[in-house]
């Protein structure tokens, strides 16, 4: 890991752990962040609504978080956890740098093709060239022209893709896998692969409504073609709104502008002291496998040898535990406590992920100018009767890498994509009739300065 060498910690300076409950517990939420009076079309707008995922924050919140804090039209925005690409996009749009990481290969994938702004007489015509590639395999009387085809499916996930997919699903989203992949572009390439992912829960026994990984024999699924060309003409209109805000010279030099990687939120791809805004929203303890979400993208596009050795890279995953460090964060350690009592492994597993965070808060230490900002967006939960109070270890534990606690916004959450229930007993999530504790009714962004 990267330190930085002037990184101190003057401990007058520090809340102490109480002082950081009492002021979480006397927050008022601040109407001005909730951002209710905007529509689907207003948060899903440009490039955003490329790709389905969970828990996203809107792109308005980053839009004001920058107007607040970024005054240099030259400025660098980083995201170490930047999933969909929303801080990404959001910089790109505005001219400035961005930069981020996520472990989440299907990430990487979506949150470049977001962040690549197509001229829109180019795109068109290299749709309508795919589309009219495709039109027979939705037809089966006109099979003659594409029957040919051979399906492109992976050999190692078969498997998986037969637990998923129907046959007749399965071979039609093998032979469109093989015409994309048969484009020279890399830029349409990718674009369209990111297309033919989005389409992949609908087109599959996934029972449509559920996060989790669950099948609904029964479910009336959507053929691949109609799916992949209504999804398509979308990102058309969405790529030519992107390609009008984004400044020409950031179009012509995108390299100089998009530095992201597939890797660990704990080593960022940037210099020391170069950033000067960081927006991110961290994953929640256990509440996703993100592997899992994504795993029908996973598996069709060969993106982990082994899904349950991939799923262990992931902060905030069940399959992580740490015997050879300590805690910082006093609150935390007591957030443990009371979870040992509970359930023993679960314990290890919330632990893992606030050391995992620590790691992460040194990183943004690091990275950013004197001056500069660290904005997470993160909400409080509740697991086997435990309160787990992230935002309030975030506050605290940004004080050890050397941050100023600056700023906690509490927020309503009036339409974030997560399932809003969870039940007391096991700590999972639940359709909204089946459970009775809220799960993120509001959250924070916990804001530190780099003095």
């Amino acid at each position: 890991m990267y330190v930085d060498a002037d990184i101190g910690i003057d401990e007058e300076k520090i809340k102490s752990s109480g002082e950081i409950l009492s002021i979480f517990d006397k927050k008022e939420i601040d109407g001005g962040w909730s951002f209710a009076e905007y529509k689907p079309s207003d948060t899903g707008k440009w490039s955003h609504n490329y790709h389905r995922y969970p828990a996203k924050f809107i792109p308005q919140l980053v839009e004001k978080l920058i107007g607040e804090y970024v005054s240099s039209e030259e400025a660098h925005v980083n995201d170490p956890f930047y999933g969909c690409g929303t801080t990404i996009v959001t910089a790109i749009s505005r001219g400035l740098k961005a930069s981020g990481t996520d472990i989440n290969r299907i990430a990487y994938l979506m949150t470049k093709v977001k962040s690549t702004p197509i001229d829109p007489r180019y795109l068109d015509k290299k749709i309508n060239d795919f589309l009219a590639s495709i039109k027979n395999l939705d037809d089966s009387q006109t099979l003659l022209d594409t029957k040919n085809i051979e399906p492109l499916i992976p050999e190692r996930q078969i498997e998986r893709i037969n637990y998923w997919f129907t046959e007749e699903n399965k071979t039609k989203l093998g032979r469109i896998l093989r015409i994309i992949r048969e484009e020279n572009d890399e830029k349409i390439r990718d674009l369209l692969t990111v297309a033919f992912s989005h389409i992949l829960k609908s087109c599959s026994i996934w029972l449509q409504g559920s996060t989790k990984p669950t099948r609904d024999p029964k479910k009336r699924l959507i053929d691949p073609c109609v799916a992949l060309r209504r999804h398509l003409k979308k990102m058309q209109r969405g790529n030519s709104d992107f390609y009008k805000v984004v400044p020409s010279n950031v179009r012509e030099n995108l390299g100089e502008y998009l530095n992201i990687k597939i890797g660990d939120a704990k080593k960022q791809p940037v210099a020391n002291r170069s950033v000067d805004l960081i927006v991110t929203s961290s994953p929640y303890v256990t509440s996703y496998e993100y592997a899992d979400l994504h795993q029908l993208s996973t598996v069709w596009l060969d993106l982990a040898e082994d899904l349950t050795e991939y799923k262990k890279e992931f902060i905030g995953t069940s399959y992580k535990s740490y015997s050879d460090k300590e805690l910082k964060s006093k609150i935390a350690v007591d957030i443990v406590n009371k979870m040992l009592e509970r359930n023993q492994k679960m314990a290890k597993e919330v632990e893992a992920f606030f050391i995992d965070l620590e790691a992460v808060f040194d990183e943004s230490f690091r990275i950013l100018k004197p001056g500069g900002r660290c904005c997470y967006v993160i909400g409080d939960t509740k697991l086997k009767g435990v309160n787990i109070l992230n935002a309030e270890v975030f506050a605290e534990s940004l004080q050890y890498s050397g941050f100023r606690l600056d700023r906690a916004i509490k927020r309503e959450i009036p339409s974030k994509i997560l399932p809003q229930k969870r039940d007391e007993k096991t700590g999972r999530f639940a359709n909204n009739h089946n459970a009775n504790s809220e799960a993120y009714p509001v959250e924070y962004i916990v804001i530190g300065l780099k003095e």
